[in-house]
């Protein structure tokens, strides 16, 4: 049960890029490659507050979270919106070179050694006959809670239905009064401070280094493709099923094989339901 826990916390780390990924996804239709690089440096965030300014833990989350917010907007008002007329490939790249710039500032600034991130009550735990730590208790109640709370604010609330509605047609959205350019602001800034969150969080589990966004890109990726494009709970339950696929198969195969079984896991799932687990079906008049 111990390897159950651990990889729930590592895919409560997974869902939390996987739904940033979504966020983005449903408001805008882009598929946002910087996601990832918000988490790293959410990790530098608790690693200056915390370690370096001592800070407690809830104000480092919101300077974080802040943090987020303003640079997940920087994000799309400099590499998004200047190609929004442009072709899907080039917006891609563009998101794709603000995450390098990330991950090469964040090298610049401090270094390529992982540092250490501190967090009080480090003692395990013993729950359900495994034992949790902490931190990793945290990962995974803040990785559900955020999960249902964007899903209800998507199915609930008018910006919520603004955001499908203009990821489903965005010319006959902006013809029914949605400012577009606000609601792609918005969704971008929220997913970076998410992402920053949860990249803080995990802090004391992963370390902070600058080469950690790249391993979330590709397991968050995982994420979402297993659960479904655009779905949120798809991304919490495909997150959390790479972590325990992860987990387990490190345990008994080792590190390297861990990753050859997340991939048949994954071309499994995508044989039997393309789409995802949780994949959007949509009913069009013709």
């Amino acid at each position: 049960m111990t390897t159950a826990w651990s990889g729930l916390a590592l895919g409560a780390i997974y869902a939390a890029v996987a739904l940033g990924y979504n966020i983005v996804f449903i408001a805008s239709g882009r598929f946002n490659f910087a996601q990832a690089q918000f988490g790293m440096l959410g990790t530098f965030g608790a690693y200056m507050g915390i370690s370096q300014a001592g800070l407690p833990w809830p104000v480092t989350l919101a300077a974080v979270a802040v943090g987020g917010l303003l640079l997940g907007a920087a994000e799309e008002f400099v590499a998004v919106r200047p190609f929004r007329n442009s072709s899907s490939s080039t917006q891609l790249l563009a998101t794709v070179a603000v995450g390098v710039v990330m991950v090469g500032a964040a090298s610049l600034i401090w270094g390529t050694e992982p540092l250490q991130v501190r967090f009080g009550g480090n003692e395990s735990i013993e729950i359900l006959g495994g034992l949790v730590s902490p931190i990793e208790i945290v990962l995974i109640a803040t990785s559900v809670v955020l999960t249902l709370g964007l899903w209800v604010l998507s199915v609930r609330t008018s910006w919520g239905l603004a955001a499908v509605a203009a990821a489903e047609d965005m010319d006959a959205a902006k013809l029914r009064g949605i400012n577009v350019s606000r609601l792609s602001a918005g969704s971008f800034a929220l997913a970076a401070a998410i992402g920053m969150v949860a990249g803080a969080l995990m802090a004391p589990k992963t370390l902070a280094s600058f080469s950690i966004g790249n391993v979330l890109a590709v397991k968050g990726f995982l994420a979402m493709a297993i659960g479904g494009f655009g779905s949120l709970p798809g991304g919490l339950l495909g997150g959390l099923a790479v972590g325990l696929i992860e987990a387990t198969a490190g345990r008994w195969l080792g590190s390297s094989a861990a990753q050859m079984v997340l991939l048949a896991a994954l071309l499994v799932v995508l044989l039997v339901l393309p789409g995802g687990l949780f994949r959007n079906r949509t009913v069009r008049t013709v």
